[in-house]
């Protein structure tokens, strides 16, 4: 199976391509071009490259959040594109599940952490369980020491590991912490692999959607939303 995997839920981002686990291209940049014009680039930059061409791409594999509001829509919205155009099924996968897929197998409680800027962290802790990660709990997003709280209670006093895109302030918040202190690890800024990975799994037990009911994870409701609430 070829699955095309596009994470833009950080300013990093990523676009992977797999045959069924084995990563075939993933291309990673740091500049500033906006999702709106770099995504497509890169896409035909990992297909080129791979000496691929869209038609042959059977499952599109995305994360869905959590992340910047503009840049989730601009992947979502191509995948749905994409999907509708080729007929192809999709896999959503959250942005903190792939960070903790990526920590060692051998791992049963992962916890993925992102920045939510605002103070704030977007969090949620998963189980392994037979090779596949479940969510304990719902992701969160929160101030550091609500959310190291909140992971200590999901995991019911189980030791458990952190994969953060924000390992400097994931440190200091465990630190400065009176309860046990999980093991920090940097995740990989590139997270299309990961996320490919979990698509071709969820390929495999049949959790997939299509372009009309792929929808957002974003975790924090917008400012917009907010705004129309406080009336």
């Amino acid at each position: 199976m070829l699955i095309l995997a596009i994470d833009t839920t950080s300013p990093s981002g990523s676009v992977a391509l797999l045959r069924d686990l084995e990563l075939l291209r993933q291309v990673s940049r740091t500049d500033d071009a906006p999702y709106s014009s770099r995504l497509f680039q890169d896409v035909d930059q990992a297909l080129r490259e791979a000496g691929a061409a869209m038609a042959e791409v059977e499952l599109f594999a995305v994360a869905t959040g959590p992340g910047s509001f503009t840049s989730v829509r601009v992947g979502l919205a191509a995948v749905k594109a994409w999907a509708e155009v080729y007929r192809r099924p999709i896999a959503a996968v959250s942005a903190l599940e792939a960070m903790a897929a990526q920590a060692s197998p051998d791992e049963v409680l992962v916890a993925g952490i992102s920045d939510a800027h605002r103070g704030q962290l977007f969090a949620g802790l998963y189980e392994r369980n037979a090779a596949v990660l479940r969510r304990r709990g719902e992701d969160v997003v929160m101030a550091p020491a609500e959310c190291f709280a909140y992971l200590a209670k999901q995991a019911g006093g189980s030791p458990f590991v952190i994969r953060t895109t924000a390992p400097g302030a994931v440190n200091a918040l465990v630190e400065g912490s009176a309860a046990a202190r999980p093991r920090v690890e940097a995740a990989d800024l590139a997270l299309a692999s990961s996320i490919g990975s979990l698509g071709y799994s969820r390929s495999q037990r049949g959790e997939l959607t299509d372009a009309l009911h792929l929808d957002a994870h974003y975790v924090r409701r917008s400012d917009a939303e907010l705004l129309w609430r406080g009336r």
